[in-house]
């Protein structure tokens, strides 16, 4: 009898029996590198199976794994591992190998059945310990409203609870069929991806991004769910032989990240037929709210999924408010993350056991969640928080720049452009030209970090603390800097 398919790459199939195999001989070789339950594991590749088979191996050592982005500069690791401080590294990524001994996953791993005789001892790591359920399981990145990246920890508790709520909310079943065509180092790649395999959905996982690859794959693979985020949907919305595809068994496209373009969903919808779910997560707490299947919306964001509860409550205050009454959304759930490292970043994170998202909106009375704004200071540009505060450090760096503050402006593509405002600095080289500033950024930082444009101005309005008024810039120099 044929074993299932569990995962596709190119053109290798892997069924679950494959990669657990696989990841039991991986989990052998960390195991006899010093690999031991409770450490971390610094985990740092490109898109490919072994990103799938390294998390099962590390879990089966009762180890957590350390997400790294592999879009990440050696600034942006250093600063990932220093917060983390893991003691094993794995991946394909040159910077992480540059800065600790890492294994390399184009090395090659035998499936544990097929390195012992039979009857004899299984090596380490070929059979896998249940998890602790309050042991760390993953530590994502993700930025707060000031200062650089941070880790949130996630338990094999919280990730699992948001494992079912995201299988219950997407209604995903064994005869789903779905793609990644998005980094897995993100929490939205790593939970579909941990979900299908759960749920047995068939799943291709996609080198890199690309929008035709995506379309075949949908028609040539009968894909039944679909993920995006805005970029994509304007990409879509804009293919000028979208029609040519056969998207037929897509029974909805999730639309997340950002909140809904209704126009740029409308003509997807208008040449497509396929319908929209809009749902809303962090990498905080990963599945909030979803648009109900039977009866989705463009114009929210859905309502809080089982096992979520919602709160807004008064930006001035902090008092919670009434049906209708706009504040920042709080949250509650079985998924929420464990807590922040640094640890000190936990104080401002919570509010009496609520995590506080930072994101500004409204509940109706019928608990339908409108998102009208984000934090005061953090970009959301596609499926990215980016702290202008990590932009800022890298600008002030430059000899010609006296001053300068970053902030986001919408922008129909990305969710939030970046732009930087700069205040030049006497120098005997004279003003540096704006593109300089620019192609710094996109050397020392990620390339979504760079900013759409610089603009140079005489001062930077603050607040007598110092604080930026990023709201007097956005009116100032938001209309006519995105293009």
């Amino acid at each position: 009898m044929t074993e299932h398919t569990a995962l596709v790459f190119e053109e290798q199939e892997y069924s679950a029996g494959r990669l657990d195999g696989l990841a039991a001989g991986l989990a052998g070789v960390l195991a006899r590198r010093g690999v031991r339950a409770g450490e971390r594991v610094a985990l740092m590749t490109s898109n490919r199976p072994e990103f799938v088979v390294a998390v099962q191996a590390i879990w089966r050592l009762g180890a957590a794994v350390v997400l790294m982005s592999p879009g990440w500069k050696q600034a942006e690791t250093e600063h990932a591992l220093a917060i983390t401080d893991p003691a094993h590294a794995v991946g394909d990524h040159p910077v992480l190998g540059g800065l600790m001994p890492m294994l390399h996953l184009d090395e090659p791993v035998a499936p544990a059945g097929s390195i012992h005789p039979p009857g004899a001892a299984p090596p380490p790591g070929a059979a896998p310990r249940p998890p602790d359920p309050a042991t760390d399981a993953v530590l994502v990145f993700s930025s707060g409203t000031t200062g650089l990246p941070k880790a949130v920890r996630h338990t094999h508790a919280s990730l699992g609870a948001a494992v079912t709520q995201w299988r219950d909310a997407l209604g995903l079943t064994a005869a789903d069929r779905m793609q990644i065509t998005t980094p897995p180092s993100h929490i939205l790649g790593l939970l579909n991806i941990v979900t299908a395999l759960r749920t047995g959905t068939w799943l291709r996982l996609h080198r890199r991004f690309d929008l035709d690859r995506m379309l075949h794959h949908i028609e040539a693979d009968r894909i039944t769910v679909e993920m995006a985020v805005a970029p994509i949907a304007l990409a879509l919305a804009s293919h000028p032989r979208l029609e040519s595809y056969d998207l037929s068994s897509l029974r909805y496209i999730m639309w997340g990240a950002t909140p809904v373009t209704p126009s740029v969903a409308q003509a997807i919808t208008r040449r497509t037929g396929v319908a929209w779910l809009p749902a809303y997560g962090a990498s905080e707490l990963p599945v909030i709210t979803c648009n109900p299947l039977d009866a989705p919306r463009l114009d929210s964001a859905g309502l809080a999924v089982p096992g979520v509860r919602l709160r807004v409550v008064s930006l001035e205050t902090g008092a919670p408010l009434s049906p209708g009454e706009s504040g920042e959304i709080q949250v509650r759930s079985d998924s929420l993350m464990a807590g922040y490292l640094p640890a000190e970043a936990n104080a401002e994170a919570f509010c009496d056991g609520w995590y506080r998202t930072g994101d500004v909106g409204y509940l109706d009375a019928d608990g339908w969640l409108r998102l009208t704004d984000r934090s005061k200071e953090m970009i959301k540009v596609r499926a990215f928080q980016v702290a202008p505060a990590e932009i800022e450090a890298v600008l002030h760096g430059h000899p010609s720049v006296a001053d300068c503050a970053v902030f986001g402006v919408p922008d129909p593509a990305d969710g939030e452009a970046v732009i930087a405002a700069v205040v030049m600095a006497g120098t005997p080289d004279g003003p540096v030209d704006p593109a300089e500033l620019i192609a710094l950024v996109g050397d020392r930082l990620a390339s979504y970090k760079r900013p759409r444009q610089v603009v140079i101005t005489g001062e930077i309005p603050r607040l007598p603390s110092g604080k930026v008024l990023r709201r007097v810039l956005k009116e100032r120099y938001g209309r006519a800097s995105v293009r």
